[in-house]
């Protein structure tokens, strides 16, 4: 159904105006000037014809067919427009004109009325609020937009929810030589997403490449389906508005606390291979080098420049950016040695030094090319006397044209645009001002080969007690309890497979010496009190209770010093949890906290009471397969602790990647739990136990 708006046979422009300046005069001029291949039909009740086309009163005047109506009028007359496209019989609509839900009160009505034409009328919706619709397709060359740039045509299409930022874009794509495809800008998106637009680009032959800016996901769930499925066929590389808030939101949880939005948008993308960009300059960085190059096998890197300068910034940033500095075989260096002086240096970086020529380039960058050392090569040119860019550019374009391996030039003029750019990305080859640019593109490109490489990974299935834990919620609820408290967590971790340390309650401290005989020597005592979350905090948790003396006056400080120091009553005391302690095992945190765009996130770090001082936490969006459980053990900075480090054993990585999933297995489960902690989980050798943790459920039952 998006081929009435991306590939119509025919367009109606509804407020196309003869006033130079207005929105309805540069749409439809911008229809005509490149070359709509199609019929377009002019409506404005007041003018015979505008820019010399003939034109109607309303859309149901125009005697054809018509496949698509672009909307330009006022707010107040968008509904009754698009009433009488229904009734002509119009599939698709771009609604240019703002004043709807995105300014609220009686715009958000607008819009509802505007959406039940649309269904009513089983038309699509491109807007309202936005700046049209582009396709630079030869058999269509249409620019619905009221941008004044029309992109050159390549394999790039583009999905904007900022009309302005569209703009600019379009340009800054012109300026480059960067091929566009298809535009939309989708505007309120109430109809047509960002998911219907990347669906259908997936199965489109001259999309290549899929760029996206967006500033909120309508279904995120939805797009991480699409998006894990399609990045596997193209790369999709996106700039997410929007990283920063005002601040955290108050929580319960340590997962809560650190989780935010924008950890979930990065999990979330992360997770279905999209390529995320801190800024637009840095999408088309990517978007230069994806369009026309191959994915590299590997992250070998080979640099071939002129000056040491650049070169030394080049490995610099390979290195920080996960790309290898390779080093050249035995061959390569013996067939540099005959062209090149005594002053050159060819290690890898190769600094033919400033009397390099185009000569010179064409002979390092096709050596280096054949190295089956070299996964990727990078060639960067200052400008000295005597040398123009263009000739550069050109040198490495005929070496660089026909590779296998992708090719990244860097050209570094003095001042302005350098001129070999235009040669450079004519050819395909992607060239670039500054040499961090190159080397983000191309460590983009090596993440995707990854990706591409990544097993797709399958959510596990637990046998789990369902029953026992829709019990302790219900119980909870009646109650009023948002929260659980600790024997009702361990009772909850235990119904899903999840060791837990041995524990009872003891009212006296004759119930809690009792429990340490039981299992033995030394234990763990914690005052259990809905009013203290952090126990730490109060000196609620004492460890190493080694005998009963010890045991008696830790029960007392817990039960009299820890209320008072809480600014609670002692009535308020439940008693003591007394628990085996447990000993030789890496403290890790599981966690979650239902996020209200994308729901549960789960939380994975190093745990125990440094979870919120260091912060070494990764996050993935539920559900979470075997293989996103992998990567979040391994995505910590503290990874090599879990590993074994001065001859401490190793920790069960399987284990904790289980938990992980049994934890993602719960909350799926349980959509009531809106948050919850597993901290510490003691990561053993062999298994693990979870020692303490916390639940935060939804009261209200709606």
């Amino acid at each position: 159904m998006l081929d009435a708006i991306l590939r119509p046979r025919s367009i109606a422009v509804i407020g196309a105006s003869r006033k130079p300046n207005t929105i309805g005069y540069q749409i439809l001029e911008n229809l005509v000037r490149h070359g709509y291949a199609g019929a377009v039909y002019p409506v404005n009740p007041t003018a015979t014809a505008v820019h010399s086309i003939r034109a109607y009163p309303s859309v149901e005047a125009v005697p054809d067919e018509v496949d698509m109506a672009v909307i330009v009028v006022p707010k107040q007359h968008v509904v009754d427009a698009a009433e009488a496209c229904g009734r002509k019989g119009v599939k698709g609509l771009v609604v240019i004109s703002a004043g709807f839900a995105e300014v609220g009160g009686s715009g958000v009505e607008r819009q509802k009325a505007l959406m039940e034409i649309v269904r009513r009328y089983g038309m699509r919706l491109v807007g309202p609020n936005c700046m049209g619709v582009l396709n630079t397709a030869p058999d269509r060359s249409m620019n619905a937009t009221f941008a004044p740039t029309m992109p050159p045509s390549g394999p790039v299409s583009f999905m904007s929810q900022s009309g302005a930022m569209g703009v600019t874009i379009l340009d800054y794509a012109k300026e480059y030589g960067i091929g566009i495809s298809q535009f939309v800008s989708v505007g309120n998106k109430p109809d047509v997403s960002g998911n219907d637009l990347i669906q259908y680009w997936a199965e489109d032959e001259r999309t290549g490449v899929i760029l996206m800016y967006l500033e909120n996901f309508g279904n995120p769930r939805k797009f991480t389906q699409l998006a894990r499925e399609i990045t596997r066929r193209k790369p999709v590389i996106a700039v997410k508005a929007g990283r920063t808030g005002a601040g955290a939101r108050a929580a319960s949880s340590h997962t809560g606390a650190l989780a935010g939005t924008d950890a979930a948008t990065d999990a979330l993308l992360r997770q279905c291979g999209v390529i995320r960009v801190d800024t637009v300059e840095e999408m088309f960085d990517l978007a230069m080098a994806f369009s026309h190059q191959p994915v590299p096998r590997g992250n070998r890197v080979a640099i071939v420049t002129n000056a040491g300068g650049p070169g030394i910034i080049i490995a610099d940033a390979c290195e920080a950016n996960g790309l290898e500095v390779t080093a050249l075989s035995a061959q390569t260096t013996a067939l540099l040695e005959k062209h090149f002086p005594e002053e050159a240096s060819l290690a890898n970086p190769i600094d033919m030094i400033a009397s390099a020529t185009p000569q010179s380039y064409r002979i390092a960058v096709e050596a280096v090319l054949a190295d089956p050392s070299v996964d990727a090569v990078i060639a960067t040119f200052v400008p000295p006397l005597g040398v123009r860019q263009e000739d550069v550019a050109e040198a490495i374009v005929s070496v660089a044209a026909h590779s296998e391996k992708p090719v990244m030039a860097v050209l570094m003029g003095r001042e302005g645009l350098p001129q070999g750019l235009a040669e450079l990305n004519a050819a395909g080859i992607p060239g670039y001002r500054f040499p961090e640019s190159g080397v983000r593109a191309l460590a983009a490109m090596y993440r995707h080969r990854r990706w591409l490489e990544r097993p797709v990974g399958q959510v596990r299935a637990f046998d789990a007690d369902r029953a026992t834990v829709a019990r302790i919620i219900t119980a909870a609820r009646a109650e009023g309890r948002e929260k659980l408290s600790e024997t009702e967590v361990m009772a909850v971790l235990e119904a899903y497979g999840i060791p837990v340390a041995p524990y009872r309650i003891a009212r006296t401290a004759d119930e809690a010496a009792r429990a340490a005989a039981a299992f033995g020597w030394p234990v763990v005592m914690k005052v259990l009190s809905p009013r203290i979350i952090h126990k730490s905090d109060v000196g609620g948790v004492i460890v190493g209770v080694e005998d009963e003396a010890e045991l008696r006056a830790a029960f007392d400080r817990l039960t009299v010093e820890v209320p008072a120091r809480a600014g609670i009553g002692a009535d308020q005391v439940q008693g003591v949890l007394v628990q085996k302690m447990v000993a030789r095992g890496k403290e890790t945190i599981i966690g979650m906290t239902l996020d209200p765009q994308f729901g549960p996130v789960l939380m994975f770090g190093l745990g125990g009471i440094y979870v919120e001082a260091l912060k070494d936490v990764v996050f993935r969006v539920q559900p979470v397969t075997d293989v996103d459980a992998a990567e979040m053990v391994r995505a910590i900075r503290g990874i090599r602790l879990l590993q074994g480090v001065r001859g401490e054993p190793a920790s069960d990585l399987g284990a904790v990647e289980e938990t992980i999933q049994r934890v993602s297995q719960l909350v799926n489960d349980h959509p009531e739990i809106q948050e919850m902690d597993v901290n510490p989980w003691m990561a053993f050798a062999e298994g693990g136990v979870a020692v303490d943790g916390r639940i935060r459920i939804a009261v209200d039952a709606g």
